[in-house]
């Protein structure tokens, strides 16, 4: 059991053995922002002081009193602060038994039951083939790749699905500028590059498509008609087009996202699921779910508070996104049943996303019941919002290229070997760039900032990669001293990092309530800075008699690091 469980038990018997007749109230079990008020507080007593009739340092007296008697050796002493706070203060034994557990559990500490026995997916990421893999899709999938590593260390059977959009007017719009681009002879050198060459172009020729469609009546009716036919495969010279600018984007995309160590499970794609999608609203139509109107079929969202009315077949009978994610749906599940499904995305298709739901659980209660939207969101860099339709987007890539570059700057002098320094050098890039993301809270628009997130001083991935580095150097000297790791002997110089490090649990679980990878990204920065600050004050290696001690917490913090990190999807380097 968790200490903050114990402890929530502990208060919870003493308020009912002293006030029965009182239903229980819920109360917090937090940690003190200053050591000194002690491991654990609970606010139990003023929670609960209106429905006693009491003062709340009364019921905190009391209640003080009851847990002393019953705390057993795992709590010190328990005091009251303030108008009924209760602090409570762990043995010194409980402490360093912390330290035990995180070398006995090792990769596996932290871990938790909650999700024991579900299967859950997690989709996210879902860059449109044909279309730039842009900063927005890079923070997409930074959180979904978290949530799903979160929920795998919750005990879940988890699969990741990537949920790409092949069909629709954005690609016939690039298809059009691929047809453009081939008419004037471009596509015969395109053919020949490689694959992050194609991407461009590809990204090009939507701008070019979408710019024209846009502009050009007779241009828009061409690419209308173009994507009926790539819809329906009816055009063998569209189709093959079609098929080969696919192919390309798919290629690269897996480029992305092996350089972000992410691998799915499973691959959905518009294009598999539009049919089942239609042929789900048409039975919704039957049932008076949805209905027909100026030649299209609608989901009159009005009718349900906060809500508005979404097309979900055309004018031309074709599926409307909304069509497809009910398809998506009912494909996944038949795939993969889940008992939960994350579905990860901007929160720009929030209010999108919620008359989807409503029809789905008009349609299929059973499986809309399932879905969890975590909304996030959105990533600029300081120069604003990025568009696809005029081009003026940055790419993942073109990010993470760039802050490797500024990184090669800082890291010139390094003593690392080169080939070495280049796997390092891209490791350390993808760290900046995720953890400025996670660091926020998941529903928080974020501006990338190049100084801070580079910095190896600061709340930063690098700050965090190199604190792990430099316990794993400290490791690496303790066995050249011959130096054992011992659990004997703790001074009290190292019971600050000793609380700290009982706290992971804590974070890991609470990001996994709240589907919010921030909580484990804030501990780390607290867990870094504690050991930083132990590290430039006291000596480890050197340290005599208590070396053998130190040491082996500077194990556990390595370990805790490296957890969390991976939780993260951060590589945790040993050098740096």
């Amino acid at each position: 059991m968790l200490m903050h469980d114990y402890i929530q038990k502990l208060v919870r018997g003493g308020l009912q053995e002293l006030y029965p007749e009182v239903s229980l109230l819920d109360f917090s079990v937090e940690y003190p922002e200053d050591f000194s008020h002690g491991d654990f507080a609970t606010n139990a007593a003023m929670v609960h002081a209106r429905a006693l009739g009491k003062n709340p340092r009364e019921i905190a007296e009391a209640l003080a009193q009851k847990i002393q008697s019953a705390k057993g050796e795992k709590i010190e002493r328990v005091e009251i602060a303030g108008p009924g706070f209760i602090n409570f203060y762990l043995s010194r034994s409980v402490l360093a038994n912390g330290v035990a557990e995180v070398l006995e559990h090792g990769d596996r500490y932290g871990a938790n039951d909650a999700l024991k026995g579900k299967r859950v997916v997690v989709e996210y990421t879902d860059p449109n083939p044909f279309k730039a893999f842009h900063i927005g899709h890079l923070m997409t999938n930074c959180i979904g790749e978290s949530l799903s590593r979160i929920v795998e260390f919750s005990g879940a059977d988890t699969r990741r699905i990537n949920y790409q959009g092949d069909v629709g007017l954005h690609v016939a719009k690039a298809v059009w500028g691929m047809l453009v681009a081939r008419d004037a002879g471009e596509l015969v050198q395109v053919r020949t590059q490689g694959v992050s060459e194609k991407a461009m172009f590809l990204g090009k020729a939507y701008a070019y498509g979408a710019g024209m469609y846009e502009d050009d009546e007779a241009v828009k009716k061409e690419i209308q008609e173009i994507n009926k036919k790539i819809f329906a495969r009816s055009d063998a010279d569209i189709t093959a087009l079609y098929d080969e600018g696919r192919a390309w984007s798919l290629e690269y995309f897996e480029t992305i996202y092996k350089r972000l160590g992410t691998k799915f499970d499973h691959y959905f794609f518009e294009s598999e699921v539009a049919s089942l999608g239609k042929q789900l609203v048409e039975t919704g139509i039957e049932k008076n779910i949805f209905e027909r109107s100026d030649g299209a079929v609608v989901f009159r969202g009005e009718k349900y508070p906060g809500l508005h009315t979404r097309v979900f077949i055309n004018s031309d009978g074709l599926p409307t996104y909304e069509a497809k994610e009910l398809g998506l749906a009912v494909t996944k599940y038949e795939k993969c049943p889940y008992d939960m499904a994350l579905v990860v995305t901007a929160n720009e298709v929030a209010d999108y996303f919620k008359v989807v739901l409503k029809a789905l659980g008009e349609l299929r209660p059973d499986l809309a019941e399932k879905i969890i939207h975590v909304p996030h969101g959105v990533l600029r860099l300081k120069s604003g919002k990025m568009s696809s339709r005029t081009g003026d987007v940055v790419t993942a890539e073109k990010l993470l290229e760039d802050v490797r570059a500024a990184l090669g700057g800082k890291m010139a002098e390094s003593d690392i070997p080169e080939a070495e320094r280049e796997d390092l050098l891209d490791m350390i890039a993808v760290g900046a760039v995720k953890y400025s993301i996670i660091r926020q809270s998941v529903g928080k628009d974020i501006i990338f900032d190049f100084e801070t997130s580079l910095s190896f001083e600061g709340d930063s991935g690098p700050y965090l990669q190199y604190t792990h580095a430099r316990a794993c150097s400290i490791l690496r000297k303790a066995g050249e001293a011959g130096i054992k790791d011992t659990l004997e002997a703790p001074s009290d110089t190292t019971k600050n990092l000793e609380r700290i490090l009982m706290r992971f649990s804590d974070a890991v679980r609470a990001a996994g309530e709240a589907r919010d990878p921030h909580y484990i990204a804030t501990y780390l920065y607290v867990l870094a800075q504690e050991f930083n600050a132990f590290y430039a004050h006291e000596r480890i290696v050197d340290s005599g008699d208590e070396a053998p001690y130190r040491v082996a917490l500077t194990r556990a913090v390595s370990i805790v690091l490296k957890n969390g990190l991976d939780l993260l999807g951060i590589r945790a380097p040993e050098r740096m």
